[in-house]
């Protein structure tokens, strides 16, 4: 078994990226970390550190543990946290797409957070490539996330509403040789719906502007750096829909699934109807 203290220690150097950085950080002496990170060396059998002067780096195993050391630290503190907290209810990990974090959503789960006050509130905002896959690892106990419209797993499903978006105050011309796209990394929904329907239309595409941040995506696309695919509770008011008279087809159809990991607890299930009224009012108030 993996000592906490250990990983503790390691996690420290890499984010600092010296010994007696990260000494001071976990309250040690550089030369106790060093000698932790070589207990920790030896119990997995295999260098986890670069040492090339002050500069100290992962190694291709160090890497590799590393992700699973900052879980299993936040693990151990949300265990902490929620055996201390008063008539514990447990914790919920929740994971959301942006377009939700920055409409509204954040409000319902703050509410819901003060009023289940021995429960232990872990939010994520991501792309749901993402979300998807953590919900699978058991990282997430519930996830509110897009894809392609017709898969059947899930609590609760809403058609969702997309659009070709431009600039209002600088349109992108929709005659361009090559469409200048706006969107998230790969992996992104939108971003594969749209390559695929500019390839479909025969007209070829280059990515003018890539952001992991929705707030980036808008500004980039009132800006007129390009198009993008947006989300109807996204598109802001400098922003232009277009259609198909513009020369852009509707995108393939996609959905928002609220998808509950196997054995959910009581009160994830209690968070989970909360979001299924909320993503009612929201399919309500679009219709």
């Amino acid at each position: 078994m993996l000592d906490l203290e250990l990983l503790r220690s390691f996690v420290s150097v890499v984010d600092a990226g010296g010994f007696t950085r990260a000494g001071e950080r976990v309250h040690r002496t550089q030369s106790t970390v060093s000698q932790q990170i070589k207990r920790l060396e030896d119990d997995v059998g295999q260098p986890l550190l670069n040492r090339t002067g002050k500069d100290v780096t992962p190694t291709e195993a160090g890497e590799r543990l590393l992700s699973y050391a900052r879980r299993l630290l936040s693990l151990a503190e949300e265990a902490r946290d929620v055996l201390a907290r008063p008539g514990n209810e447990g914790a919920v990990r929740l994971g959301i797409p942006e377009d939700f974090a920055a409409y509204r959503l954040t409000k319902l789960l703050a509410a819901f957070s003060r009023s289940h006050p021995g429960l232990r509130l872990d939010v994520r905002a991501d792309q749901s490539v993402y979300l998807r896959r953590d919900l699978e690892r058991g990282e997430l106990n519930l996830a509110l996330l897009k894809r392609p419209a017709g898969e059947k797993d899930g609590i609760a499903v809403w058609p969702e509403r997309v659009h070709w978006v431009t600039s209002k105050a600088h349109p992108i011309d929709a005659k361009v040789a090559s469409v200048p796209l706006i969107g998230f990394p790969a992996g992104c929904l939108y971003r594969t719906r749209a390559i695929h329907a500019i390839e479909s239309a025969g007209r070829t595409w280059h990515m003018a502007y890539t952001s992991s941040s929705l707030s980036g995506i808008q500004a980039a696309v009132a800006a007129g750096l390009g198009l993008s695919i947006l989300s109807e509770m996204a598109i802001q008011a400098d922003h232009r829909v277009l259609t198909a008279k513009d020369g852009f087809a509707p995108i393939d159809k996609t959905e928002v699934a609220l998808v509950a990991a196997p054995e959910a607890s009581p009160a994830t299930l209690r968070l989970a109807d909360c979001l299924a009224e909320f993503c009612n009012d929201v399919q309500a108030k679009a219709a």
